[in-house]
């Protein structure tokens, strides 16, 4: 016997990449329901070789369904995940909404899948933010190893993170650019994207970072270690779809680079790609439709005595969102739902 699994906000990018993960993953399920807004009642998505008609989130009872992949923001989380997990379905919820509170799990199952059992306190377990999930993957292997006191991270995020609307806006941006005649100003981005980038993702704080950059700091704490500490400088690039960014690692001990390599070459979910010569790197195109997360330009960082510096891509819409929790999904089958 498989399981019942609800997608809710089927029809978003998110949602229709957790569809196509489950698919491909062979997730054992017996049932799959799309479900989004009223508003898009009835609209067609695909899994696998079958085609879903979405239902209608407001009126769907949660009982009976084991699993439910959120992809909705925030707000709309806020009402249907509580409902969902009282009906004993368990909530896998991608916004933002739970990540920090202290009885709900955030999981990256490559670094922390132990955590999975608190996800009895509220039946809910959160996923990182995108730019979190590829680099924690990349960090746990080598915390493990020579623990990490400091990470400076720069990232470079693709528009597909900030949905269809930045999709459509390089788009079109970028299709004006040769047409003079028909300007497309700046609506989902605070400055023209085309041919540009934005150090500006989310709103800003009090002390001059953005949210963006606060989700990394906070969020690696709670994944990895509450020791670590973690700036980020979070900025939008003219890119479709993968995430990429330069991080630079202090460590407690001395960590060789060849050891580096080796370490991150045998950790799960992560594909080293690094010579040294033309094109010996990966970049966001490459990754696009990938489940791992890519390691490249990996070296000693010479001006502090135990540094390294490496560079991490990934599909953000795959491991920084949808199939990070399918993955979840898989944990939370294997070790405590245990059917199918």
């Amino acid at each position: 016997m498989g399981y019942k699994v609800a997608v809710v906000g089927a029809t978003g990018n998110v949602g229709r990449e957790m569809l196509n993960i489950l698919s491909e993953r062979e997730f054992p399920a017996d049932e799959v329901i799309a479900l989004a807004s009223r508003k898009s009642l009835g609209t067609e998505v695909s899994f696998g070789d079958k085609t879903l008609k979405t239902k209608d989130l407001e009126e769907f009872d949660f009982t009976g369904t084991d699993i439910a992949l959120f992809a909705v923001g925030s707000d709309a989380t806020k009402i249907y995940a509580p409902r969902a997990a009282k009906a004993g379905c368990v909530v896998i919820d991608n916004s933002s909404l739970y990540r920090y509170d202290p009885d709900v799990p955030l999981i990256v199952p490559e670094v922390n899948p132990d955590a999975i059992e608190m996800y009895k306190n509220k039946n809910i377990i959160a996923n990182p933010n995108c730019s979190t999930a590829q680099m924690v993957v990349a960090l746990k292997p080598l915390h493990d190893r020579a623990k990490i006191k400091r990470v400076v991270v720069s990232t470079y995020q693709s528009v597909s993170g900030a949905g269809k609307e930045g999709l459509d806006e390089l788009w079109d941006q970028t299709k004006s650019i040769y047409n003079p005649t028909d300007d497309k100003p700046a609506k989902k981005f605070t400055k023209q994207i085309a041919f540009n980038v934005i150090p500006h993702i989310d709103v800003f704080m009090e002390d001059g970072q953005t949210k963006e950059e606060w989700k990394m700091v906070a969020e690696t704490k709670k994944i990895v270690d509450p020791k670590i500490k973690v700036t980020a400088t979070c900025v939008r690039v003219p890119v479709f779809v993968g995430h990429s960014e330069a991080v630079n690692i202090e460590f407690e001990e001395f960590l060789d680079e060849d050891e580096a390599r080796d370490i991150l070459r045998e950790a799960p979910g992560v594909m080293v790609v690094d010579k040294r010569e033309d094109g010996g790197y990966i970049t966001p195109v490459e990754c696009v439709g990938d489940y791992a997360t890519f390691i490249s330009r990996i070296r000693q960082d010479s001006t502090i005595d135990n540094g390294i510096n490496l560079w991490c891509v990934s599909d953000n819409l795959r491991k920084g969102a949808a199939l990070n929790a399918v993955q979840i999904a898989e944990l939370l089958g294997r070790r405590i739902l245990k059917k199918g």
